[in-house]
């Protein structure tokens, strides 16, 4: 048996995986083309550069859809080689190609309405219409040069499939060939795996999406020359929750009533201080003594001395809550306002839209703006994120540029990566504005080896990770106040969403969203405990209401600092059910109707008080249903930003 036997079939096999990258390159020229007015690329080697970023993209595609092919090629079945199956083959791959390869060619033309590659968002749109044979008719006849186009290129693409044959081949030694075959069949799966998630098994990656297609842009449209329509549709195609809703007994005035989805605050003077947002991974309020003085929780122990002296000093609020359950959810909550339920805002698809954010209002008075964050560049689609919010500077692991200090998993130790991070920061030109989302207090729960002896693990692995995060802010903060920026500024801290629970009281299902939110400015009056309801989203609304931002902006949070317009309230979501608090019940609501109405206190949601359903809980109902219509029907409609 001789030892190359199979290797005509992976090098055909190669070589059909290889002209659909080719075509997709044909596609991708012809997308710009159709488009130019609107992506407007300044150079061929502009253009060159995106279509290699969009390799990942088109790598993702071409395997999801040749998932079945690749499988029936290299599977060993003894007779691969005979005609009739190389003919199944044939129209296997043409059936699954084409019809996805057509999807680019109908954003040739449906690109100038949406100015975004179209997902499955277009199936949601199309499914009340009842005329879609006449309007895919008049569709053909309008853009008839289109279907001509993909008629062209598709017996190209045939052309070329046909001039590469396998070549018929009967093995005789068996153990030989299932052997060979058993082997190659896990190696290319296992590369088809790699491939499909955008290149890597790393743990600290997630498998790319839309927003990653941002990361490699300055102009944020020439996004959607990097992304393909398949990849498009394919990576929304079973993750899409955001659909518009029409709650009989909601009404635009009930939203602008109960939501009051646009703000604008006159408790304050105009200024410009600069403002600085800690975002700290997994930092879960269980961890902060300051937070848990009223718990009663029995033998109860602080992981962050240097957030409990901090409090001291601080505006800090006991009963604030995460808006999602994910990092990738925090970022959105926090700097922009928009918080994530079922699915990540950012991974909908809907995050590339005009979005009115911290970012945005403050660029608007003339702020320098920054994200920092110790993971690779572009880790949990933040840079994406950052590039539509438009943040003027992306620090990242590639910026901090010593892999002495990574911490072989998620990215810079924070110690280090916070004093980059201040450093950075004495260079700004003021006001500045500038947000980190930390990265050591996180599984596996490591520190630096040099800190081994002093932090310690406690009662959960992360409790050594949180008291080194804490120190990394001390560091911070040491260094910070002896700069003359450090008096001028607003400091938030807040987590992205809890981790690891230690204590019973964390157990409960309500705390399981449980976060700090402190608020620190040097020698001012914001000082004290807050013990209403707060959460993620209203730290938007609440830092612009500090700087006396004069005009209106959208905001579905309310100003933590503003007892008189708006009453507190929590929204979140298991992913499944969203819990809404406020006044003096938590209502569990599935979408379409209450589950449950619980004393604000019964944190574990034990006692069901729907059978005693009164007036306030139909209120905080309807509250509920208002907020949910408003979020996705601004979402879908992209309508996140105020418009006069």
């Amino acid at each position: 048996m001789p030892k190359h036997i199979r290797l005509n079939e992976f090098l055909v096999l190669f070589y059909r995986l290889s002209l659909a990258y080719l075509f997709y390159f044909f596609a991708r020229i012809l997308f710009y083309l159709f488009n130019k007015n609107i992506l407007k690329v300044d150079s061929i080697s502009e253009f060159f550069s995106l279509c290699y970023y969009g390799l990942a993209f088109d790598t993702t595609a071409i395997l999801y859809v040749n998932l079945l092919f690749i499988v029936l090629s290299v599977i060993p079945l003894y007779r691969n080689t005979n005609p009739g199956y190389q003919k199944f083959l044939f129209y296997l791959y043409f059936t699954t190609n084409l019809i996805a390869y057509a999807t680019n060619f109908i954003d040739f033309i449906y690109y100038k309405y949406t100015f975004a590659r179209t997902t499955i968002v277009v199936l949601n749109v199309l499914q009340h219409e009842t005329n879609k044979k006449v309007l895919l008719f008049s569709f053909l006849v309008d853009y008839w040069y289109i279907l001509i186009l993909f008629l062209i290129f598709s017996a190209f693409w045939i052309f070329l499939y046909k001039r590469v044959t396998v070549k018929v081949n009967i093995p005789t030694n068996k153990l030989y060939y299932f052997g060979f075959s058993t082997i190659s069949f896990l190696l290319v799966v296992l590369f088809t795996i790699g491939g499909i998630r955008g290149g890597d098994f790393k743990k600290s990656t997630r498998p790319i999406n839309i927003l990653d297609a941002s990361r490699h842009v300055t102009n944020i449209v020439h996004s959607d020359i990097v992304l393909n329509t398949p990849f498009a549709i394919l990576r929304t195609l079973f993750t899409n929750s955001f659909k518009k809703t029409n709650y009989i007994d909601v009404n635009e005035q009930i939203i602008l009533e109960k939501v009051q989805p646009i703000k604008q605050y006159k408790n304050n003077p105009q200024t410009k201080p600069n403002v600085v947002v800690f975002i700290l991974e997994s930092y879960g309020r269980e961890y902060i003594g300051a937070f848990n003085k009223d718990s009663k929780i029995p033998n109860y122990k602080s992981h962050a001395p240097f957030l409990d002296s901090l409090s001291q000093h601080s505006m800090i609020f006991t009963n604030a809550y995460a808006n999602g359950r994910q990092s990738i959810h925090g970022m959105s909550s926090v700097l922009a306002g928009i918080p994530s339920f079922k699915d990540a805002f950012t991974s909908s698809p809907y995050p590339k839209q005009k979005i009115e954010s911290l970012v945005s209002t403050l660029k608007s008075e003339g702020y320098n703006t920054s994200f920092f964050h110790g993971a690779a560049n572009g880790s949990m689609g933040f840079l994406g994120f950052a590039n539509i919010l438009g943040i003027d500077n992306y620090y990242g692991r590639t910026e901090f540029n010593d892999d002495s200090q990574f911490d072989g998993y998620w990215g810079i130790w924070d110690e280090p990566f916070l004093q980059f991070m201040e450093k950075t920061l004495d260079k700004k030109k003021t006001p500045f504005f500038a947000s980190v989302f930390t990265v050591s207090s996180h599984e596996p729960y490591i520190i630096p080896e040099k800190y081994k002896n002093r932090f310690h693990e406690g009662g959960v692995p992360i409790h050594k990770c949180a008291e080194y995060t804490d120190y990394a802010l001390k560091r911070f903060f040491d260094e910070a106040k002896k700069k003359p920026w450090f008096s001028n500024t607003i400091f938030v801290l807040v987590a992205d969403h809890c981790n690891q629970i230690y204590y019973d009281e964390y157990q409960k299902a309500i705390n399981h969203f449980a976060v700090p939110i402190i608020i620190y400015k040097p020698n001012s009056q914001y000082v004290g405990v807050d013990d209403d309801f707060a959460q993620q989203i209203d730290i938007y609304p609440t830092i612009l209401d500090m700087i006396g931002y004069p005009k209106p902006f959208r905001s579905w949070g309310r100003s933590l600092l503003d007892k008189k317009s708006s009453q507190p309230f929590v929204i979140n979501s298991t992913g499944t059910i969203y819990q809404f608090s406020k006044g003096n019940y938590i209502c569990t609501f599935d979408g379409k109707n209450a589950l449950g109405f619980y004393d604000k206190n019964d944190k574990d949601l034990k006692n069901n008080l729907i059978a005693h359903k009164n007036a306030e809980m139909k209120e905080i109902e309807l509250n509920c249903k208002a907020f949910i219509e408003d979020y996705y029907n601004r979402v879908v409609d992209q309508k996140l930003y105020y418009k006069k």
